[in-house]
């Protein structure tokens, strides 16, 4: 465990050092003692995102570039659509013809109609014809086979007018269905071009461009890294050996280069379940409790995540440690090796819970 140590204490332990005999002792002292696990990251962009084209193309032409402020439903960039524009303008020719057979004025419509006209008045004339013959072989004034001959023509006639109303029908509703479907296509077309011209989803400002003209672009290759500039989060990693002991809300100390004398106050908001079998650790996530200058994305911090926080413990500088559980003190002129309990500790210091106190002298062989 690494511990990044952002303030040194005035106030140390009673250093003794007795040259003859080459040893160096040292006393417990208590002082304030925090406990905490080292974090490295980097600062990311909130909403970040990066673009991608929803076709394959060629990218014409870029509309914003690295650096550019956007906001939602802006064009980014343009690809080459030549092809589909030849779609796009077929559907629409195809929409329009479509359209003016569906009318009821249509040139197909109208020449249906007059035939259905004529129709209609040839099965108008031999239905008087027939009434006509029907009263005239009931008044015996002319010969059943005329009759039968006007009955058939008018059966006839009606037969021809029926159909051709069923086909006109049939024909206007297949005219109407036709211009529906081209419609949609239309509109699809129309939406498939929107995809060559590729869009900012949030308010924020693009950070990376990784794309040329020129360049072919494909669905999954991303053309740029857009983000909300307005607010930024810590990415950290944490060694695996000291992930069970990083919890939500644990405060976080946090140094970025660009800022050296200073030192931010954040939160831990988020923990990553999922190892990084790479570099064998885990992400963590905090967010600025408070407000901080203009940070640019991308820029490295180090961390210290406070693990807890003791104001008076009584401590020892952890060289003197002899193992986990022993230190070695001077007792009559004699050293003399004693256990203690530790409790938390540093990079430098460490907590003694029993075996010391404020009197005993820690001593280390050279």
């Amino acid at each position: 465990m690494k511990i990044l140590l952002f303030h040194v204490s005035i106030a140390g332990l009673l250093l003794l050092q007795n040259c003859t005999n080459k040893k160096q002792t040292a006393k417990p002292a208590y002082k304030l003692l925090t406990e905490a696990v080292y974090a490295s990251g980097n600062l990311l962009p909130n909403n970040e995102y990066k673009v991608f084209a929803q076709t394959d193309g060629v990218l014409l032409r870029k509309v914003a570039d690295v650096g550019d402020t956007v906001t939602v439903g802006q064009i980014l960039f343009e690809l080459q659509n030549d092809k589909q524009n030849i779609r796009s303008r077929n559907a629409l020719e195809q929409y329009r013809i479509a359209q003016r057979n569906a009318v009821q004025t249509s040139p197909v419509l109208q020449e249906m109609e007059a035939t259905l006209a004529s129709a209609k008045a040839r099965w108008q004339n031999d239905s008087i014809n027939h009434i006509r013959y029907k009263n005239l072989v009931e008044g015996k004034a002319t010969s059943r086979i005329d009759y039968d001959r006007a009955t058939l023509a008018y059966q006839t006639s009606k037969n021809e007018y029926l159909s051709l109303m069923n086909r006109y029908e049939k024909t206007r509703t297949q005219l109407q269905l036709e211009a529906q479907n081209a419609e949609t296509q239309y509109k699809l077309s129309v939406e498939q071009n929107a995809d060559y011209a590729i869009k900012s989803h949030i308010n924020g400002i693009i950070y990376e461009v990784y794309k040329e003209t020129g360049e072919v672009v494909k669905p999954t290759e991303p053309i740029a890294l857009l983000g909300d500039p307005s607010q930024v989060y810590l990415k950290l990693t944490v060694d695996e050996l000291d992930i069970n002991r990083i919890k939500k809300g644990q405060q976080v100390l946090v140094k970025i280069d660009t800022y050296k004398n200073q030192v931010f106050k954040a939160k831990v908001t988020k923990i990553y379940p999922m190892l990084n079998e790479r570099d064998q650790s885990f992400r963590v996530d905090a967010r600025f409790e408070e407000d901080v200058p203009r940070l640019y994305a991308g820029l490295t911090v180090e961390a210290n995540i406070i693990i807890q926080q003791k104001e008076k413990a009584l401590t020892i500088p952890k060289t003197y440690l002899i193992g986990q559980d022993s230190v070695m003190i001077e007792k009559e002129g004699d050293a003399q090796l004693v256990k203690i309990t530790k409790g938390i500790e540093n990079f430098e210091y460490v907590e003694i819970l029993s075996g010391l106190d404020t009197n005993s002298v820690l001593v280390m062989n050279y």
